[in-house]
């Protein structure tokens, strides 16, 4: 479950105020809306990386809002992936794991099982500057997934694929949740990618979030952006 209420989240010299929405445990939630209304925000600060100067953010049931984003239990994809130029592909894997102290089998068998759900068990050697932009990918969503988190947050990690990379991804994707039942909360510009993935759809319309009903015909987009 995540939960934001009454939040106001700093945006530089403005703030985006009021921000109140739910997403229950097992959903998931796409969240639309113009360019620079402030969704990446949105997810930092249920991440912990921007700090609410006003209201609260509940993970599963309980009040993180003065939490350390290690504490938080969040697996995240952000936009530009922050892969680690120096790691290969089973250590971005193994990483959340050694951190967390996991023993050398634990690790192991993790890293196995998650890298043949990502059909990337091929690729653990390589470096990820030998990697495709799907690959790359793959490498971000396992790095999140690694520890098994409640929770997943996406910032339009799949924005720079083509459309047949973007049909994969999306596949997986729905085969992972449905698999692990993590709590998703999805950033998208893709109209297709919501209709696909998701079971709610909120919209950051004139700074606040409004729950939608996924549409099954028109789009609800023009020019690329939320205008209903």
């Amino acid at each position: 479950m995540i939960e934001l209420s009454d939040a106001t989240i700093p945006l530089g010299a403005q703030s985006l105020k009021g921000i109140s929405f739910l997403v229950p445990a097992g959903n998931y939630a796409v969240l639309m809306g113009k360019t620079g209304q402030g969704k990446t925000s949105i997810l930092e600060a249920i991440c912990g990386l921007r700090v609410l100067t006003r209201g609260r953010v509940s993970l599963q049931g309980q009040d993180v809002t003065n939490w350390r984003p290690s504490d938080r239990s969040i697996g995240y994809v952000p936009q530009d992936l922050a892969v680690f130029p120096h790691l290969n592909v089973r250590e971005h894997l193994e990483f959340a794991l050694r951190i967390r102290g996991m023993r050398r089998s634990e690790i192991d068998a993790r890293t196995e099982e998650l890298s043949l759900q990502l059909q990337i068990d091929k690729l653990l050697d390589r470096t990820v500057h030998h990697l495709s932009g799907g690959e790359l990918q793959r490498v971000a969503l396992g790095r999140a997934l690694s520890f098994r988190p409640p929770i997943l947050l996406l910032d339009e990690p799949w924005s720079a694929l083509d459309q047949e990379t973007r049909g994969e991804m999306r596949v997986l994707m729905k085969s992972i949740t449905s698999t692990t039942g993590v709590t998703t909360l999805h950033v998208t510009h893709n109209l297709d990618e919501a209709k696909h993935l998701a079971n709610q759809l909120l919209v950051l319309r004139g700074g606040a979030i409004h729950n939608e009903s996924l549409p099954n015909g028109e789009s609800i987009l023009h020019g690329g952006e939320i205008t209903k």
